[in-house]
């Protein structure tokens, strides 16, 4: 019997401890997020997605050497001398076209660890959470702002360079090869003729007149 009314009393207590939280909580303010017209801030910090400021990128590949998942991939063309691509806003020069600069964030595991490498700080994380996907293929991000013809002409202008330079090339090691050929002759020559019995090198004898 005693026990019997332990055991109820144990159980009606439970009962009101649980109750009394949950009126102290109806009674109070509400702290109830109204989601999506209200969002959390999130602290500035917080990695949720990658954005990368194509403008001060000068594709040096190294937040793509630092991905420890490669889901930086980032492909660049040599400016050509008649194009001007101007400085970043930090003032490094830029020399090359980015004609691709991809990020799948389906691969990203958020570590940060390609924020840090980038000489400019034109890829960093952001607070972005909000881009979820019914097809993985949306989740590749394609920062590039060159349009495709744009980036076939940049293509060829930078092949056809590439390919005169190499003549250059060619013709300069072959203009110092023939150098090269001709000084080993004419110092062939002019040992030749410093050898010893060579008649160019021999005295004169003297004449049957006794003329020297």
């Amino acid at each position: 019997m005693v026990n019997a009314m332990k055991e109820g009393w144990s159980t009606f207590k439970s009962i009101f401890i649980g109750m009394s939280v949950t009126i102290r909580h109806f009674f109070g303010p509400t702290v109830t997020l109204q989601y999506p017209d209200e969002r959390y801030e999130l602290p500035k910090n917080s990695r949720a997605k990658l954005y990368v400021n194509i403008d001060d990128c000068i594709g040096c590949n190294l937040c793509a050497r630092a991905c420890p998942v490669n889901c930086i991939d980032i492909e660049t063309v040599a400016a050509t001398a008649d194009v001007d691509l101007g400085k970043t806003s930090t003032g490094n020069p830029k020399r090359f076209w980015l004609t691709q600069f991809d990020i799948d964030m389906a691969k990203c595991m958020y570590c940060d660890l390609c924020v840090h490498p980038c000489p400019t700080n034109c890829i960093y994380m952001v607070s972005e959470y909000e881009y979820s996907e019914f097809d993985r293929t949306n989740l590749v991000f394609h920062f590039s702002n060159l349009k495709p013809e744009m980036v076939a002409e940049v293509k060829e202008k930078a092949e056809i360079e590439a390919e005169e330079k190499k003549k250059q090339r060619e013709e300069m090691a072959k203009k110092k090869a023939e150098e090269a050929k001709m000084k080993k002759e004419i110092e062939a020559k002019k040992k030749e003729h410093q050898k010893p019995g060579n008649d160019s090198n021999a005295p004169s004898k003297p004449d049957n007149n006794g003329g020297a």
